[in-house]
């Protein structure tokens, strides 16, 4: 197991937290699972709202223009046909949701790749507690730079809902998000440039993967 430093807000070393080798371990990366996993939750934000108007919708008489035979011209019915200028598209896009299935377990595993990449990079810090004093911005934005975030940051707290002092010092920070452990998905992890979680948080988060890596193995076990 990984031996990581619990920091305070203020970059002080206050004490450490094993990380089990089965979530954060160096071979739990894997790209190939973490692009699946920002594709799949990129096309769950397209709004596919996309819509261009058919031989039905666009504006026109649905008269015929002139007698089929006799005029030496070519056959016609509508106006609105799609060879005429101003008419209806054919196969063009409409409304649609881009969204699709994506197993639970292929999303625990990108999980478990985005945490052990962060680490693995030295972008993943732990504090003992994300709560300050005062709920006060420019105090966060000083604990922030202490705790050596230079870009973006994405903030991870523990428990049913953040509480609201955190909220308000942290809401007006910029390239900052914050979220609860069990709301954390893999693009988030890839999307900021520093990872800071409480120390409840990434024991919680911990603790729910290694269950997901311990049923996988029992699992191929059975079927071996």
């Amino acid at each position: 197991m990984a031996n990581v430093d619990v920091l305070n807000l203020n970059g002080e070393k206050v004490g450490s937290v094993e990380l089990a080798d089965a979530v954060f371990g160096p071979e739990q990366v894997n790209e190939a699972l973490l692009w699946e996993a920002v594709k799949h939750y990129r096309a769950s934000l397209r709004q596919g709202t996309h819509a261009t108007k058919n031989k039905k919708l666009v504006a026109g008489s649905g008269k015929k223009l002139w007698k089929q035979k006799g005029t030496g011209r070519a056959r016609v019915g509508s106006v609105r046909s799609p060879l005429w200028r101003h008419g209806g598209t054919v196969h063009g896009p409409q409304p649609r949701s881009y969204e699709y299935a994506f197993p639970r377990k292929k999303l625990l595993g990108a999980l478990r790749s985005a945490v052990a990449a962060k680490l693995a990079d030295g972008k993943l810090t732990v504090v003992d507690s994300l709560e300050l004093t005062e709920a006060k911005t420019k105090l966060y934005a000083q604990s922030l730079k202490k705790l050596g975030v230079e870009r973006t940051a994405l903030l991870v707290d523990s428990g049913k809902t953040i509480s609201p002092a955190l909220i308000l010092g942290a809401r007006n920070l910029k390239g900052v998000e914050l979220l609860l452990n069990n709301e954390v998905h893999p693009y988030d992890l890839l999307r900021y440039d520093r990872a800071i979680f409480s120390k409840a948080a990434i024991e919680q988060l911990t603790e729910a993967l290694v269950k997901t890596v311990s049923k996988r193995k029992a699992a191929a076990k059975e079927a071996a």
